[in-house]
């Protein structure tokens, strides 16, 4: 038995490290350098950054909702961290379809995480606009998530597919 192909991918935390500390290295640059709800020009009609506070989760859902919705976000994002690790763990190494979408997405929910429990609120200043038709602000935290959630449709699209293809080889997944 080849002890290589038994490995888990729990080596995948070490993206969700990276994401995790990008994630918070940026909020403390904008925490230091960018105005509070000023909306700072990067592609004229299209990009701001714009400092703003969320303490709801994403699309500001829950943010009026009075203060429970910090810490219940606060261990769902948790909850879904030591979940998603454990299906690290359970999976082989080199299944990166899977693998780099749970990472993605632990780092995220974690650096959102770490901000609702060290601030009371997620900061966010990315802004998207065309015209007067504003995006919710966000981070690259959000960002994580959001493509982490998009690699796992597309890797169970494949998954699919070759499970519906009669030549499927069953090594390649």
């Amino acid at each position: 038995m080849d002890i290589r192909k038994n490995r888990s991918a729990m080596v995948w935390l070490l993206l969700s490290a990276a994401v995790i500390a990008i994630d918070q290295g940026s909020k403390a640059w904008v925490l230091a350098h960018l105005p509070e709800y000023t909306p700072i020009p990067v592609v004229d009609g299209l990009w701001n950054w714009y400092r703003s506070y969320n303490t709801g989760a994403a699309f500001s859902f829950l943010s009026e909702a009075g203060g429970w919705q910090q810490v219940f976000f606060s261990m769902l994002a948790m909850v879904v961290s030591v979940a998603l690790g454990i299906a690290l763990k359970r999976l082989p190494r080199a299944n990166w379809r899977q693998a780099a979408p749970y990472a993605l997405i632990i780092g995220g929910a974690l650096g959102n995480a770490a901000d609702r429990i060290a601030r009371g609120h997620v900061v966010d200043f990315i802004q998207w606009h065309w015209k007067d038709y504003y995006w919710p602000s966000f981070n690259l935290g959000d960002v994580a998530i959001v493509v982490g959630a998009v690699g796992l449709v597309l890797s169970e699209g494949v998954s699919a597919r070759r499970r519906r293809s009669p030549g499927a080889r069953r090594a390649s997944r």
